[in-house]
């Protein structure tokens, strides 16, 4: 990913909640007054739920992987320029792509937590950038001397 010149970073909204359940009665519950629900969506806290979603995320954005990385409900987008085209072109293409991929399988991105067309993006509590990656000072624990 380090040595691109634009990155961008989708987040997918409330992922578990975009994967439909199959064991339905599996997750039933029983309330006082006697009603009985279930969940239609995958649930958080659920054992499997994270390892679930992860592959379902990682079998999607596959055929994509030359380009985007995923990491649970995180999407990166980054790729060099060339072809004689510039970033911003090769990022464009790329970027429908995946937003192509999202489209067919219903999964949404919360808007306020992507990132488009950046030189620098945060993953796992690092930046990454054209010149490399380097440690985020606020998640390491760096302080300026004085």
């Amino acid at each position: 990913m380090a040595g691109c010149e634009l990155y961008s970073a989708l987040d997918l909204v409330d992922g578990y909640y975009q994967i439909l359940m199959r064991d339905i009665p599996l997750t039933a519950v029983r309330t006082p007054s006697g009603m009985l629900w279930g969940w239609l969506v995958m649930p958080q806290g659920l054992s499997n739920a994270p390892a679930t979603f992860n592959r379902m995320v990682t079998q999607l954005f596959r055929p994509l992987r030359a380009y985007a990385q995923t990491y649970f409900d995180d999407i990166f987008v980054h790729r060099r320029a060339g072809d004689g085209k510039t970033a911003m072109e090769v990022r464009l293409v790329h970027l429908r792509r995946v937003l192509e991929v999202m489209r067919a399988n219903k999964l949404y991105a919360n808007i306020d937590k992507c990132v488009f067309a950046s030189p620098e993006i945060k993953v796992l509590g690092c930046f990454v950038s054209n010149v490399g990656v380097r440690a985020d000072p606020e998640k390491h624990g760096i302080r300026g001397s004085g």
